[in-house]
Order: structure tokens, then sequence, then C-alpha cells
């Protein structure tokens, strides 16, 4: 996974953001793009798909006709055996056709951040003025629509929406929405969030999550929940294949700033400030190779601190083999510390799917011990 910086500007100002240069609208060269995806793809160490995600800040601020360029980019570049996949995730004020046209033409992925109805979207992302952003939102998911471009849905969990499992999934319903994935808020950067002080938090969360993957599938209209279905896939598969955790690996994502800055690991920690870890940033394609800077990240104390927190939780956490050492910047925003274990986050957004999981499948085990491996699960 590429994660690439267009600007570090956004238009809206939620309150729960984490991003420290939201003000920058510094944007991206083509320069820059042509120089990463020139030394990326010349190391020949890629996998066979490289998602490019177009990330922190609001993407959609820089015009189409960058995006058309920069992939034309990125495509002249590519190695025949390997596939590009680009993605947005946007807050959807932007979208209109011309923005369609660029996602049908390349087959983009395309999130969109919504927190659900009005009274709960509104009460977070809000324009620099203090005005809800809702209206204009759902105004770029009826145009995605109307143009038959595919999407899905963030919806950050606020302890309001953690009560509404049916509110939301009434919303989505009738707007349309089918894919859909929820975030915990979390605590990063400067941002500390007040949902970890909820009372019986897990068993909450668990609740909610119950709740709408039973009233999810009993309508029959949405296809893909992100939490159930990822869990699915980390539980049931095949012996043979290695989980990964790509926030671990270096390298394995890799986070350029607008200005030519390198990061890996978690996407969040670019743009952050840390002293003790040289700012999170490994290098600068402007002025050092790219393989020189992976070298650095593969020698940083960063690296090795990270290592010592996924052989932690190796050693002392039943979940390991679903989630290989957890996301680093929660690690760091919550523990303190890169090499350290468990943290909230990862006890809601790991643990509690895997839990409702696993007990959907004993319940199914249990009712039909001799079916064949081919099951549907059904959430308890």
């Amino acid at each position: 996974m590429v994660v690439i910086q267009p600007t570090g500007f956004c238009n809206i100002d939620c309150s729960y953001c984490y991003l420290p240069n939201r003000n920058d609208k510094h944007t991206i060269s083509l320069d820059l793009v042509e120089r990463l995806f020139a030394q990326l793809f010349g190391m020949n160490r890629t996998a066979p798909e490289v998602t490019v995600v177009w990330h922190a800040g609001e993407p959609l601020v820089v015009p189409p006709s960058f995006y058309r360029d920069a992939f034309a980019i990125i495509e002249r570049h590519r190695p025949a055996p390997v596939r590009v996949k680009h993605s947005f995730q946007t807050n959807g004020m932007l979208i209109n056709a011309e923005w369609c046209a660029l996602f049908k033409e390349w087959e983009v992925g395309v999130g969109v951040s919504i927190d659900g109805p009005a009274p709960l979207h509104d009460a977070n992302r809000k324009t620099r003025s203090g005005k809800g952003t809702h209206a204009q939102a759902m105004k770029g998911i009826a145009t995605l629509r109307a143009h038959d471009v595919p999407f899905h849905v963030i919806t950050v969990l606020s302890a309001a929406s953690l009560e509404s499992p049916e509110r939301l999934l009434d919303f989505y319903l009738d707007a349309g929405i089918d894919h859909v994935c929820f975030n915990i808020e979390e605590s990063e950067g400067s941002h500390v969030s007040s949902l970890f002080e909820t009372r019986g938090l897990s068993e909450v969360y668990t609740q909610f999550l119950r709740r709408f993957w039973h009233l999810a599938q009993e309508s029959g209209r949405i296809h893909f929940v992100r939490e159930i279905d990822l869990a699915i896939g980390r539980i049931f598969r095949p012996e043979e294949a290695e989980g990964h955790n790509i926030q671990v690996e270096p390298f394995a994502m890799l986070n350029v700033g607008s200005r030519g800055e390198v990061s890996s690991f978690s996407p969040e920690l670019l743009g952050l400030e840390n002293a003790a870890y040289d700012n999170f940033v490994f290098g600068n394609l402007l002025t050092d190779p790219l393989a020189v800077i992976e070298e650095r990240c593969r020698g940083s104390a960063l690296h090795r601190d990270i290592k010592a927190g996924v052989a932690a939780c190796e050693s002392s956490c039943a979940y390991f083999s679903v989630c290989g050492g957890g996301a680093p910047i929660n690690k760091l925003f919550e523990n303190g510390s890169f090499a350290s274990t468990a943290t909230s986050y990862c006890a809601l957004t790991l643990k509690v799917p895997t839990d409702i999981v696993i007990a959907a499948y004993d319940k199914l085990a249990a009712q039909a011990p001799h079916s064949s491996s081919s099951f549907t699960l059904e959430p308890v």
C-alpha cells in the first residue's frame, strides 16, 4: 500500500481530526509522483497488487486533471505483472460529474466519510464556520449513485451512535448505502478521544456490532460490513496463508507527504512531531533515493521498538494470529510506547469482531456438527 498526501489541506474541520497541518494548501507535484513510482517499481519488489491511497487531507480539493496526469504517470512506470488500484477517502462534499467520470475511467475505489443521519454526522463533521456538512456529503453520495460509481462509507462511531444500530441501518438503507465500515473515534496526534471514557465500552460496542450485523443480514440489502467480513477472512483463512499486518512491516505501507517526506508503518504517523523518532520520517524523495530511505527505515529506532511490541503481543495475546501485532499509532498514543501490547483500540476493532464471529461459528457447529466446510454464519 502506498499512501500519498496530495495536500494536507482539508475543506472542513472535524472535531476528531488528527491531522496537524490541515490548513496547509501545498500540493504534491507531478514530478514527485513520477520520482516515487519510477524508483518504487524500479526496485522490483512490489507485490502483485499495489493500492495507492490518496489521503491525509481532503484529496478532492486537488482537481481531477491532476489525478488524470498522476495516474497516467504511474501507469507508464507500472511493470506489466503489477496491478495498481487507486483509492480515495473523501468527505464527499466536492463530488460532481467530472469526479465520477474519473472514478469510472480508472476504476477508483471511493470511500465517503459519513457518520449517519444529520444529527449524528453534524455533531462532529463541521465546516470551518461551524456549520454541519451532512447535506453536502449526502449530495455527493447521491451523485455517486446517479453515475453508478461503487463506493463504501466509513462511519466514525460516537457514544450516541453506539446506542443506535437501528437508526444507522435505517439511514444506510434509505441512502442506498450497502458497503459499511466503522471506525472507533481514536486518540491520535493532538486529538484525545472521549469515547474511551465510556463505561463498559467493550460490551457496548459488542452489543452494537452484533445487533447491527443481525439487522444488516435480516435486511438483505447490506452487502459488506467491514468489521465482520474482514474478521471472517482473518479467522477462516487456509492454514498455509500467513496473516500480514502491513502496519508493522517496514515499507509494506509506504507513506509519502506532499513535500516528499517518506514514512512507513501507521500512515497517521506522517506529519506528527516526535524528536525521539525523527518525526517518523526516514528521508525525502527530493534528496534521497528510495532504496536508501528503506534502509534507514529498517535500521531505525522506530522499527526496533515496533518489532519489540509485536514480539510482546505474540508472546502474550491469544488474538495474535488474527492481529499480527496491532497498530503502532494506537500503542504510542494509548500506552506511550511502540514497544507495548494491548490497546483499547485493538480490543474493540480486533477482539470484539473476532469474538462475535467465533460465537456465531460455534453456534452453527453445534447445530450442524457434520455439515460441509461451506457455511453461512448468522449472528448470535
